[in-house]
């Protein structure tokens, strides 16, 4: 049996995604020693209970026959009955709880394993409201069913003893007992699938609700700014209502069953007490024999209890298993589908791969985009939305089963036939919405890294000083007197910061970690002019030597790179520098420049721009860069990240 002080697992397993039901019978099985002593420790519990009628009928009928010893025997055996459904039922507890976290956590640690496994593509195929349910409410629901199970398994085991002992001991009485007990387990079977569809219901409104909530709490500082908090708050109401409802809906289904679970079985219990006064009077039977059928019946209404129990929690959890087989079966690569790519990279998709051998030109076949080793390739897209993507896919982080596109290879490999730590490792994609994790500044920067970029230079290079500043008047107690930016505590998301200081802190995280290979996806979108141009110029240089690619369309930071792409309509159309683009390719100029679209198809304003694009050399743009600089040196900061 599992103990608790073992989780989480170090290796969960594999589990199978086939389907809902195969995904519970996966974790019955991977835990059927803590379910077996459950199902033991229930016996225990159950076995007494099931005694103390035929104890109680012995002590009744020594009353009866005025005979003291067997009345002394039956107390006897009273206490040790009642000492032994007390150590059944500690027991039993602690084994149940110990199987429902286990099984929670294993598939918590599943979920979260798939989560690092498909990155930000999980949330492109699964809404994030519907993660989230899964991972908390469907999780608790598995739970339940697993643990559930081993005190059903106990409970029909002592329901199937005492009918049997009923028909030996007393088959007048015994024979109805026996024949009625099937019928009161199978009575709430066909109000189940309506119950169950009622509980789907609930579960769809309240995944909308959890949706909804956390899209608002993330976007409360744009409503404000639009003065929208009251809308989104009714929004809100009407679809908590619903929630309301539908529960409300669900509840009244669940209260028949409990109700047909009590009204059945109080039937077959007057019954039986009327049957047996008839055969007591009559003299058929004694009033012991009465007494026991009569208190095993009653006890019959206490495992019966977990008859219903199980129905709910298989009605629960199937839909739920179901929910959670479907996000783990989502897979990084399409193994059939890689093993071309790979082939195509010089390497087989079951190939063990070192991580030191990820090294070289990053290309990606889907696109043309080549980002050589060791320099600083910039990539302009038309579509936020499509650098975001391709962000993803330079990665690894979209799956070519989800793209149906070939993998990226780094230096001739397939990325997304190489193991995924591996990858992780040697590819480091930085999102234009980077997450701050609450806690110091420190842990914040804590991260995996190479050993070669201090925390101080990333901070430098990501222009962070006006950040520290504020970071450390924000300091209190003790931790003011040490004027150390590094104990200033950041809140959840960096909700405290403008967007372009969360923007800089983030972008130092990933300078810090020094990844062979840094995909930057706008990461200077929230920052002004000047502040842009000493990134571009810090970032160049921290990263020299390295691999980086940056998706921007700032002419400070384009002008900056080794070499520039561009990318329309997923193909590389052009590589070039800055410069060289601007004269030569009308369509990168209309994206950089923000012209309008008609001039530059009609070909009215190119001749004139491509002058212009002539004139303004390398030195102008240094010029003007140095410019910048000078006036960041004296403070003159635009407001422009503090809007963000």
């Amino acid at each position: 049996m599992p103990s608790l002080t073992a989780l989480p697992f170090a290796d969960p397993g594999r589990p199978d995604t086939r389907s809902g039901r195969r995904l519970l019978i996966w974790l019955e099985l991977g835990q059927w020693r803590g379910q077996v002593a459950a199902a033991a420790w229930g016996l225990l519990r159950m076995g007494p209970l099931a005694c103390f009628p035929a104890v109680v009928g012995v002590a009744v009928q020594a009353v009866v026959d005025r005979s003291g010893t067997r009345l002394v025997l039956a107390g006897v055996a009273v206490l040790v009955l009642g000492m032994l459904t007390a150590l059944g039922d500690t027991m039993l507890h602690r084994t149940a709880v110990t199987n429902w976290i286990s099984a929670s956590t294993k598939v918590q640690q599943l979920l979260a394993a798939k989560a690092v496994e498909l990155g930000a593509v999980l949330t492109r195929r699964v809404a994030a409201g519907e993660v989230v349910a899964v991972s908390t409410g469907d999780v608790e629901k598995i739970g339940w069913f697993v643990e559930a199970l081993a005190r059903f398994t106990s409970a029909l085991l002592a329901t199937v003893g005492v009918a049997v002992a009923l028909v030996v001991y007393e088959p007048k009485l015994g024979v109805v007992v026996a024949a009625c007990v099937p019928v009161l387990a199978l009575s709430v079977l066909p109000l189940l699938p309506a119950a169950t569809r009622r509980a789907d219901l609930q579960r769809e409104k309240g995944g909308r609700a959890t949706e909804l909530a956390a899209d608002t709490v993330a976007g409360l500082r744009v409503l404000r700014g639009i003065g929208g908090e009251e809308l989104f708050l009714e929004r809100y109401r009407r679809t908590s209502q619903e929630v309301r409802r539908a529960a409300v809906h669900s509840a009244r289904m669940w209260a028949t069953i409990a109700a047909v679970q009590v009204a059945l079985p109080g039937l077959l219990l007057v019954g039986v007490a009327w049957y047996g006064a008839r055969l007591a009077l009559d003299g058929q039977i004694s009033v012991g024999q009465l007494v026991t059928v009569y208190g095993s019946v009653s006890f019959l209404l206490f495992p019966l209890q977990h008859f219903e129990e199980i129905a709910m929690a298989w009605s629960f959890s199937r839909p739920s298993a179901k929910r959670a087989a479907r996000v783990l079966a989502l897979r990084r690569t399409d193994v059939a589908g890689m093993a071309g790519a790979a082939g195509a990279g010089g390497a087989g998709a079951g190939q063990a791969l070192d991580e030191a051998a990820l090294a070289g030109d990053l290309y990606d076949p889907a696109t043309g985009l080549l980002a050589p080793a060791g320099l600083l390739t910039a990539v302009v897209c038309g579509d936020p939305d499509a650098a975001g993507r391709l962000a993803d896919r330079l990665g690894g982080h979209s799956p070519a089963a989800v793209e149906g596109d070939p993998s990226v290879l780094l230096g001739g490999r397939a990325l997304d036939a190489v193991p995924l730590a591996a990858a992780r490792s040697a590819v480091l994609v930085h999102d234009k919405d980077p997450v701050l994790l609450s806690g110091t500044l420190a842990e914040l920067l804590d991260v995996p890294a190479s050993g070669r970029v201090a925390a101080q230079a990333a901070l430098a290079a990501a222009q962070c000083g006006d950040v520290l500043d504020a970071l450390v008047r924000s300091l209190a107690g003790a931790d003011a007197a040490s004027g150390d930016a590094m104990r200033a505590r950041i809140i959840e998301r960096g909700r405290s910061l403008s967007g372009g200081q969360r923007q800089r802190l983030a972008l130092a995280r990933s300078l810090m970690a020094d990844p062979g290979v840094l995909v930057l996806d706008e990461p200077t979108s929230a920052v002004d002019a000047h502040t842009e141009a000493r990134i571009a110029h810090g970032l160049r240089e921290i990263r020299a030597g390295r691999t980086t690619v940056v998706l921007t369309s700032s002419p400070l930071v384009l002008d900056r790179a080794d070499r520039v792409v561009f990318v329309h309509d997923g193909t590389a159309l052009a590589t070039g520098g800055h410069h060289e683009l601007l004269r030569t390719t009308p369509l990168y100029r209309s994206v950089v420049t923000r012209e309008e679209d008609d001039a530059v198809v009609n070909g009215t304003a190119a001749n004139g721009t491509a002058a212009n694009g002539a004139a303004m050399d390398g030195t102008v743009a240094d010029e003007a860069v140095a410019a910048a600089e000078a006036a960041g040196a004296r403070g003159d900061m635009s407001t422009k990240e503090d809007l963000a």
